[in-house]
């Protein structure tokens, strides 16, 4: 007689073999027989997987659908490409889907992730389902691959299994400032010591960080940050912030918001008489194309910080277009934001770092990612692979863009340009 061990967080088969090489295996009622060594071998878990099951962890419906899915089909591309091309070392990946609305419903389902035996978590676009779900998968042991939430604090809990490919807030801030330094004061003619910077952002974790770290390195540079004001992403009415703002004198507005607060903010702007001499938003709402359709012509002349768009020079991007024509084949569009293009490129390389551990063993796949490393331009974004000891890939970075005649234009850094900036003066 033997014992069948289950071993977390996948369930598997680890058969002892007595002296002899042959097991009888049997329960009261029911009739015994007899297992070869070479089948045990195939059960054993050091030898065979099955597909690789993988939780994805995203808001798929609520406020944050529109993204959420967006940032999903990225990964389904991912694992689409992958699975045609044989798997990992032979094997198929399953995904199963998780839908996290809020904080509460991702902790919740990423539990249930857990307990179904997945190899690892990806997710989750929105900051605080990230925050909120990554502490259940380090307690398992299993780990948790954030491809598009910006919040700087995610990565700074010291934990193990946890990694992000995409940058943070804590770069998001300073791109911003260093967007608007470098690029958007010269153009426009604007001394950096007579403009007045008003900072607006949802009182999120992902707004709130962004906003902390523009106004650090603002004061850094001279600028005289005017104010900095708070809300709710589920707002209704932004009026009395907009009046802030006028009574401040703000000619320089910096918004990090989701897509229903960036368009109501146009519209109050609108109507409340309020023109700024520049707005830069912190991506979100700023990047997708439904915002610009929305807003309409006050959207022309917008800067907007963010992951890489498709706007990009494929030159420098190898695997664009191919990422492209999958996108378009599959969903029967072009992207809505380039959140799908950064999941894409962030989920091939940790799928290709657990190729490379050749096991779903967790200590062997975070040796894997902290051994991968990839020079920037030789992904389907122009990011590069590097990852700390935090699990901060350390070489992906925002791009500068601008909304010109409804298209989002990407300009800078200049080897992935595909326009220049327009300055209103």
């Amino acid at each position: 007689m033997f014992k069948i061990k289950k071993e977390a967080p996948t369930p598997r088969l680890r058969l002892a073999a007595p002296q002899g090489g042959v097991f009888a295996l049997g329960r009261p009622g029911v009739k015994k027989f007899t297992l070869a060594l070479g089948l045990c071998s195939a059960l054993s878990v050091t030898t065979a997987w099955a597909d690789i099951k993988v939780g994805a962890l995203f808001p798929f419906s609520g406020a944050l659908a529109l993204l959420g899915q967006e940032s999903y089909r990225g990964l389904e591309l991912a694992v689409n490409e992958i699975n045609a091309a044989g798997g990992i070392n032979g094997e198929k990946i399953e995904i199963l889907k998780a839908d996290a609305v809020d904080p509460t419903q991702a902790v919740s389902e990423t539990k249930r992730l857990v307990s179904s035996g997945v190899a690892a978590v990806f997710g989750s676009y929105a900051s605080g389902i990230s925050y909120a779900a990554s502490p259940v998968t380090e307690l398992a042991g299993i780990p948790y691959f954030e491809l598009g939430a910006t919040a700087h604090k995610i990565t700074t809990r010291g934990y193990k299994y946890l990694f992000r490919s995409n940058p943070n807030t804590a770069l998001y801030g300073v791109a911003v400032i260093d967007a608007l330094h470098d690029i958007v004061a010269p153009g426009m003619g604007l001394n950096p010591k007579d403009i007045r910077i008003g900072i607006i952002h949802e009182d999120g974790p992902y707004g709130t960080d962004v906003a902390a770290t523009e106004k650090k390195r603002a004061q850094e540079l001279g600028y005289t940050v005017a104010e900095v004001l708070p809300y709710s992403a589920k707002t209704v009415d932004l009026s009395s912030l907009i009046l802030r703002l006028k009574g401040a004198k703000v000619d320089v507005v910096l918004q990090t918001a989701y897509q229903n607060d960036a368009i109501l903010y146009f519209s109050q702007a609108r109507a409340g008489g309020f023109k700024p001499k520049v707005v830069i938003g912190a991506g979100g709402g700023y990047s997708l194309a439904d915002t610009a359709k929305a807003v309409g012509a006050d959207m022309n002349g917008v800067f907007d910080l963010d992951f890489p768009q498709s706007s990009i020079n494929p030159a420098g991007a190898p695997g664009l277009d191919k990422f492209l024509q999958a996108y378009k084949t599959t969903y029967k569009s072009d992207p809505q934001s380039g959140h799908s293009l950064t999941n894409y490129v962030g989920a091939k390389a940790f799928f290709e770092a657990i190729g490379n551990a050749k096991s779903t063993d967790p200590e062997k796949i975070r040796e894997a990612v902290l051994a991968y490393k990839k020079p920037a331009g030789q992904t389907a974004n122009g990011w590069g692979f590097e990852f700390g000891e935090d699990g901060q890939n350390k070489a992906s970075t925002f791009y500068v863009m601008q909304w010109q005649d409804g298209k989002l234009v990407t300009i800078a850094p200049s080897n992935l340009a595909q326009g220049k900036p327009i300055f209103n003066k």
